[in-house]
């Protein structure tokens, strides 16, 4: 994994799916996604800009954002979920408040798990 750890360490199992399951996914590849930092409970992915990724103009389609906001969330609640004892998971909501349009740059967004419960995990998202 090519992104910066920090001092607490994400176990190299986690680490290692998330690579493989959430940025190795063929959608998270197809977009470009990629890691900046990985600890637990946080986690910041990249989206470069892309005329690929667009609505209209230089403007990037918010339904490529919300799959950013998505795969963040995902990795941030897998970055320190016991692997023994969850083997999947999928969203089961996703609220998106869009403030401005994202026009012709990279995006960052910056994942952290706000409550960690016995099933759910609940993550807060900024792009």
């Amino acid at each position: 994994m090519s992104a910066h750890m920090s001092r607490q360490s994400v176990d190299p199992r986690n680490a290692a799916m998330l690579e493989s399951v959430l940025i190795g996914s063929p959608v998270a590849r197809a977009l470009g996604i990629r890691f900046d930092v990985v600890e637990p409970d946080h986690v910041e992915l990249l989206l470069p800009f892309s005329m690929n990724n667009i609505t209209v103009g230089d403007m990037v389609h918010g339904g490529v954002i919300a799959t950013l906001i998505d795969v963040a969330g995902a990795a941030a609640a897998f970055s320190a979920v016991d692997l023994e004892a969850v083997k999947g998971g999928a969203t089961g909501s996703l609220s998106i408040q869009y403030l401005a349009p994202a026009r012709s740059a990279t995006l960052r967004a910056v994942a952290d798990v706000v409550r960690r419960g016995k099933r759910q995990v609940v993550t807060e998202v900024s792009v």
